[in-house]
């Protein structure tokens, strides 16, 4: 069967890992990486020169070449491109967030509904090993508590924090707790930037629910966690970091379990010597067990780029459709609305 041709438009710092990745999709003859379009040809030529793939000199050339492609471009610039090769009849997958307005991103999902196209938005984190396993350990999340914290970027400038990263975590949670949000609290603050550098917001669901977010591009350090409390039904709490893709449940102990010496806590707690293995504690009259998640480390960005490529092959719907993408979008707009408000 014929390979899907895929072209990247955009050749910034997220498109050099694109660029990496379709190359060594190529390679292994998962797809041909036709090549690269950026409006800064020299900054092309680099990527291109890096992953030996060609240059071309316009949107209209890549489009004629392939069947599908990748845009990694100023957000500002999403819905023109994407809308231009949606009509020209090519599959897209565009980078979060998918566009500047609702009405943009509707239109998009419209025109590719119509045209029978594959339309997914670049949404990493449902691709990180880390959200398989929640969604399949955590089933009754009651309470969620989420941290994405950054240096200040030099990219992504011409959006707020809530946009920029806290997206993500829109994006998961509402894939997650599958319950209508009824309401939504937000506040936030600019730093360095005109718009909102640090924000946080709590949601509630009509199932129960509640998470509250936290985001910022102007820590000292990088974080992207989430913790979970889950049930009535098997009551735990999952503790999960993306970036390493490592993580603990805590969960109350079943029959036989014993609770574990005070030296392997402490060799655990303090070392780090056997932190691979369960923990018993006794907690409040009962023994609760810690137990490192059994995580099965990948390349969430290679398992997104190869999920386009398949769907497309397939003509199937992506897991982060337009529609999808579209609701923690809208989402991400009314955050940033209560958050111009307070100014």
């Amino acid at each position: 069967m014929a390979k899907v041709k895929v072209a990247l438009v955009g050749a910034g710092s997220m498109a050099e890992n694109h660029a990496r990745i379709y190359s060594e999709l190529q390679r292994a003859g998962q797809v041909e990486f036709t090549g690269i379009f950026d409006a800064n040809t020299e900054t092309a030529k680099k990527i291109a020169a890096r992953h030996n793939a060609k240059i071309f000199n316009s949107i209209a050339e890549a489009a004629a070449a392939s069947d599908a492609l990748n845009i990694v471009t100023p957000t500002t610039t999403h819905f023109e491109i994407a809308r231009q090769l949606l009509v020209q009849g090519k599959h897209v997958l565009v980078e979060k967030p998918m566009t500047d307005s609702s009405e943009q991103a509707a239109e998009l999902c419209e025109l590719a509904q119509q045209k029978n196209l594959v339309l997914q938005v670049g949404h990493v984190e449902r691709f990180n090993p880390v959200f398989n396993f929640l969604q399949t350990v955590a089933t009754e999340p009651k309470f969620i508590e989420c941290h994405r914290l950054s240096p200040f970027p030099a990219r992504s400038t011409d959006i707020g924090v809530v946009l920029d990263l806290m997206i993500h975590d829109l994006d998961v949670i509402l894939a997650f707790v599958k319950s209508p949000v009824t309401s939504v609290d937000g506040v936030g603050i600019p730093v360095l930037s005109r718009s909102e550098d640090i924000a946080n917001v709590r949601l509630r669901f009509a199932n129960g629910c509640v998470a509250n977010l936290t985001a910022s591009r102007v820590s000292p350090e990088r974080m992207r966690k989430i913790r979970v409390f889950s049930g009535p039904t098997n009551p735990c709490y999952i503790s999960l970091d993306y970036r390493v893709q490592e993580g603990f449940i805590y969960r109350v102990a079943r029959d036989g379990e014993e609770e574990s010496s005070l030296l392997k806590k402490v060799l655990a707690a303090k070392l780090g010597i056997g932190k691979d293995s369960a923990i018993v504690s006794e907690f409040a009259g009962k023994k609760i067990v810690r137990e490192p998640v059994p995580i099965a480390k990948d390349e969430p960005l290679k398992l997104e780029l190869q999920h386009f490529v398949e769907c497309v092959h397939a003509q199937q719907t992506p897991v982060v459709s337009g529609e999808s993408a579209k609701r923690a979008l809208d989402l991400a707009f009314e955050i940033t609305r209560q958050i111009q408000q307070i100014k």
